[in-house]
């Protein structure tokens, strides 16, 4: 289904951050063949068990928990254009590498039971897993490239101390 397909049919409340949940209305091999057959270029979706529930430890948050449908649905483990997915490039990556800890923001904490999903179907052992605050600015935005946010080289290049800095964000 295509983007414009999938947000017509999602007319349910949505996950964190305007996160469209899939209903699932091209899972059907019927309406697969119809669709592949109507365009070249497909995405590959991970089909979530209905109405499993993904618990884990966080090392900072305790136990989560999060709900198939009610969190987050299908989602997709090979983009359009042949490129593997995030969800699915840093879940081989980390077995690959033999990562024992993930440490990352909290607002990937909804990829965290999108990748045990994909770790159980592997039969792979998962990571731990501690989900730390995002660091915020002065207008309490994140801190990230697509908000032209400051770079650790320009706060370098500052001459601040990293305690005025950290000072600053803990105003």
């Amino acid at each position: 289904c295509s983007r414009k397909d999938i947000e017509q049919a999602a007319r349910a409340p949505h996950a964190a951050e305007d996160e469209l949940i899939y209903p699932g209305t091209c899972r059907s091999n019927h309406d697969q063949k119809k669709k592949s057959s109507s365009r070249n270029q497909y995405c590959w979706r991970f089909k979530v068990p209905k109405g499993i529930s993904i618990c884990f430890q966080d090392g900072r948050l305790g136990m989560c928990e999060f709900k198939a449908e009610e969190h987050f649905g299908d989602f997709v483990v090979w983009r359009a254009d042949s490129i593997p997915s995030y969800q699915l490039a840093v879940t081989v990556d980390d077995h690959l590498m033999n990562i024992s800890e993930v440490v990352r923001g909290e607002d990937l904490i909804i990829s965290t039971a999108r990748q045990l999903l994909l770790y159980e179907a592997l039969e792979w052992e998962p990571p731990s897993f501690y989900h730390c605050p995002l660091v915020l600015d002065e207008k309490g935005q994140r801190l990230a490239k697509r908000h032209q946010s400051l770079s650790l080289r320009a706060l370098r290049e500052s001459e601040k101390t990293p305690e005025q800095i950290r000072a600053g964000w803990n105003k």
